[in-house]
């Protein structure tokens, strides 16, 4: 079994700062690809930002330059760092991770974290 515990988010003002941290723990040869999703009410859950395990990272148009995301494939840890933060960030965050062990290879959720931005 894999797990990913997340940590941060909250509320914070328009333009403010938050950062979120995700640790995978459990049965775990690999992970190709770690990164955070973002789902509103009514609304699918969407790619906010992610990072394979050669460094190549991918982010929605819509945090470019306001968001950057760091991942540590020693430690198997994934940390997002969102500045200027805007009302329409206001979601919550799951961590995701495509993990391999010795027998499957697998997708995995946190249990999501709550962002509001709100003056």
């Amino acid at each position: 079994q894999v797990q990913l515990v997340e940590s941060g988010g909250g509320l914070v003002q328009p333009g403010g700062s938050l950062g979120l941290s995700c640790a995978a723990t459990g049965s775990i040869f690999s992970i190709y690809v770690m990164g955070w999703y973002r789902q509103t009410p009514g609304n699918q859950r969407a790619l906010v930002a992610s990072e394979n395990k050669y460094g190549v990272t991918n982010y929605a148009d819509s945090v470019k330059g306001r968001f950057t995301i760091c991942r540590d494939n020693a430690k198997n840890t994934v940390h997002l760092q969102m500045n200027s933060l805007k009302p329409e960030d206001t979601a919550v965050y799951f961590c995701h991770a495509l993990v391999t062990n010795l027998t499957v290879t697998g997708d995995y959720w946190g249990q999501g974290t709550q962002v509001t931005v709100s003056s």
